[in-house]
């Protein structure tokens, strides 16, 4: 049963003061198909799981108060499972995911609000030397400007993915985070919602990103990446300045081989960097933008058959955010487009 039938059903005995037997027995229909998406065996022992991960925080100076707020209402997730198994979708092309993430309408949209908050995104890009248009391709790739956040309940999905096992270690640190988010006062367990996997707020950090790079924008003492667009910004161009991004550079550029290119050059590993020149050398064919002496790095996200980029170490920033190298891409795009706005 999908959570709107339920929140349907509230609703209607909200407004109509009826507990009448109708309704009770809708209720409890819904409640027994709601119950069926989560197996009593695993609700048993994960309740039981959620217990140690209680114990392990408290080892970690995570005060009873707060341990008790968090879990208050903590419940397995099936569905948070379900998304972690689906994760590996049949591969699309580039072209294909730049049409999906990147339509006119996005582009359109982000040149407006990199207008629109102007004077806050020029505050951010200040403070940390990252460009403005790069927060708002972020901005805009990770929650839609704002609008996509999550509202999952953050606790509740990391204890059910640290429960399911298949990577416990990462999202039992994650969880231990969130509560330290909680216990900082930095947001209130009911405003305490994200994605699926734990991302946050609207620019969807993982609570260890959000201790690593969140930044207090606003000046208001507290880090509040779901409501404040000044932490937002901040928090996103603390983020990619830590990383070490450079704005003297941009992320890249699309190339043209003109030769095949040996599979053991092609990638981002330290070694194998070369010049601009280097590359032009060996076959590489780039825009005006190139410097002769500039470190790069060359990519091709669906092989020798794909498309060729040119790529400079912002872009390595980039893929710290995000290991896909289509993401890292998209976003580079994205911020090209608002720059020429």
């Amino acid at each position: 049963m999908k959570l709107s039938a339920i929140t349907g059903l509230i609703s209607l005995i909200l407004v109509t003061g009826s507990t009448g037997q109708a309704a009770s027995a809708e209720a409890a229909a819904i409640t027994a198909s709601a119950n069926a998406e989560t197996p009593d065996v695993d609700q048993a022992k994960f309740l039981a799981y959620v217990e140690q991960l209680k114990i392990q925080a408290r080892a970690q100076g995570i005060a009873q108060s707060t341990i008790d707020d968090a879990f208050a209402h903590v419940h397995f997730l099936n569905r948070i499972i379900q998304s972690d198994k689906n994760q590996l979708e049949k591969k699309i092309t580039l072209d294909i995911y730049l049409q999906k993430v990147l339509p006119d309408t996005k582009i359109v949209r982000a040149r407006e609000m990199h207008k629109t908050y102007s004077a806050q995104l020029a505050r951010a890009s200040e403070r940390s030397g990252v460009p403005a248009n790069y927060i708002v391709a972020l901005w805009g790739m990770e929650s839609g400007f704002g609008k996509s956040t999550g509202k999952e309940d953050v606790i509740s999905a990391l204890s059910t993915l640290a429960f399911e096992g298949r990577r416990e270690e990462f999202f039992t640190k994650q969880l231990m985070a969130a509560l330290s988010i909680l216990q900082q006062k930095h947001v209130s367990v009911a405003q305490l919602k994200g994605s699926w996997a734990g991302a946050m707020g609207q620019c969807q950090f993982m609570p260890t990103s959000f201790i690593q790079y969140g930044a207090d924008g606003d000046g208001d003492g507290h880090i509040d990446i779901w409501n404040s667009i000044d932490d937002v910004f901040a928090s996103t161009a603390n983020y990619l300045a830590t990383e070490g991004w450079n704005n003297k550079e941009g992320w890249g550029q699309e190339v043209k081989a003109t030769k095949a290119i040996a599979p053991s050059l092609i990638g981002l590993d330290d070694d194998k960097a070369k010049t601009v020149i280097q590359w032009q050398k060996l076959g590489i064919v780039t825009g005006n933008k190139a410097l002769p002496g500039q470190k790069a790095w060359i990519v091709q996200p669906d092989d020798a058959q794909g498309r060729t980029f040119m790529v400079y170490n912002n872009f390595r920033t980039i893929m710290h955010w995000n290991r896909s190298l289509y993401f890292a891409i998209s976003i580079g795009m994205l911020a090209e487009k608002v720059g020429q706005n």
